[in-house]
């Protein structure tokens, strides 16, 4: 048995998520587990469809166990995200390798990048903190002392995977984990590319198309058929998910919020509590994240910080690594999996979240947000679901 493990959104599946899953296949992986991003996701959304049916479609695309994960790590920085994520499948105690998909596509690289990377950020702290202060974000700082000192280095963190990547490399590197990292080397259309490439389109086209046309044939190209079937569904039903549709109670939340409230809120610092506070009497969604935004302080991270602030997620909710790992989807081989990790797993997995808010302190904080994003999700649909859905999800052995 050799257990692979991958980290995704899954917003949606698409051809290069099959591209990858078959080439871990091909890298000798018999059993892979997913930990999936849940009803929010990293770019600081909403997931286009809801975490249990993108993650049964995944067990169906692939992948054999989907462990969710945690709403504070999945709207957290590429830091924070990997560190859930890598914390989770490490916690298994059975998972052999991570795979990820990247521009580089070369682990011995991207292994010097991040051994550049750690040195750079403390002997050029000064330059970047000189940079940053000009009003350039972090990675922008980065790059740019970097540049100076090595351009192909430089070149790797330009591309969005391979920073990603990079942080996974950190985690692992972080919890001493034995799993060894693998690389599968993206092609075709780039991150959050707007044209498709060779029959592969990026999440962004796909979801543009999905709610733009609300025609799932025009994606039907560049993903997998039962994934097109399933978006037709959910549009037919009302259960695409807009951000858009949470606009007035973001707008109500920020109105009625204090600085100092919006100030505990994890990833604000440097004062840009100040420059939401100034922005909370918009008049829209869109007026808002334009008043905040500015070089240093990107889109996705103003409306993770916004959806953070209507979820209640706080800095001291980032100090807790995750309890247990909530399990989504599964099918025999996931069992085989879990089978496994018996004896050897350092925290419990289970499918019930009203038993595993019962564990300790820790876990009722969890799912008490994770609840608590999920009834708020369900705003963000069509057609709104009743609250407390997370309580009545049934997790069944998927056998086709």
């Amino acid at each position: 048995m050799k257990v692979s493990g991958i980290i995704c959104e899954y917003n949606p599946f698409h051809n290069g998520h099959l591209y990858h899953i078959r080439e871990t296949r091909k890298n000798g992986a018999t059993h892979i587990v997913a930990v999936m991003s849940g009803n929010f996701v990293q770019r600081g959304d909403t997931a286009i469809m809801d975490k249990i049916d993108r993650a049964r479609l995944a067990v169906r695309s692939g992948a054999d166990l989907v462990i969710e994960l945690p709403v504070q790590y999945s709207l957290a920085s590429a830091e924070k995200f990997a560190e859930g994520a890598i914390w989770l499948l490490d916690s298994l105690g059975v998972v052999d390798e991570l795979s990820f998909g990247s521009e580089c596509g070369d682990i011995p690289k991207l292994t010097k990048t991040l051994e550049t990377v750690e040195k750079v950020a403390i002997t050029k702290a000064a330059e970047i903190r000189a940079i940053m202060e000009k009003g350039y974000t972090y990675p922008r700082a980065l790059s740019s002392v970097i540049n100076g000192i090595d351009d192909s280095i430089a070149d790797v963190i330009e591309e969005p995977n391979n920073l990603l990547a990079i942080e996974y490399l950190r985690a692992l590197k972080k919890f001493f984990s034995n799993i060894k990292p693998f690389t599968v080397k993206r092609s075709s259309a780039a991150h959050d590319s707007m044209t498709p490439s060779d029959g592969i389109a990026s999440a962004s086209f796909i979801r543009e198309k999905i709610t733009g046309s609300r025609n799932a044939e025009l994606i039907r190209s560049y993903t997998v058929p039962i994934w097109a079937d399933a978006v037709a569904q959910a549009i037919s039903k009302g259960e695409i998910s807009d951000i858009t549709r949470l606009e007035r109670i973001l707008l109500y939340k920020l109105r009625t919020s204090s600085v100092e409230e919006i100030a505990q809120v994890y990833d604000v610092g440097q004062g840009l509590e100040n420059r939401i506070y100034a922005a909370r009497m918009s008049g829209s969604l869109e007026e808002l994240l334009y008043g905040v935004k500015t070089k240093r302080y990107t889109m996705a991270r103003i409306r993770r910080i916004l959806l953070s602030l209507l979820i209640g997620i706080n800095k001291e909710d980032m100090k807790n690594l995750p309890p247990y790992g909530r399990i989504l989807a599964i099918n025999e081989r996931g069992k085989e999996i879990l089978a496994y990790a018996k004896g050897k797993a350092r925290l419990p997995y289970a499918t019930s979240i009203a038993k595993l808010a019962q564990l300790n302190e820790t876990s009722r904080r969890f799912a008490e947000l994770e609840i608590r994003a999920s009834d708020i999700y369900g705003l963000s649909l069509e057609r709104i679901t009743s609250a407390d859905k997370d309580y009545r999800a049934k997790i069944m052995l998927d056998l086709e």
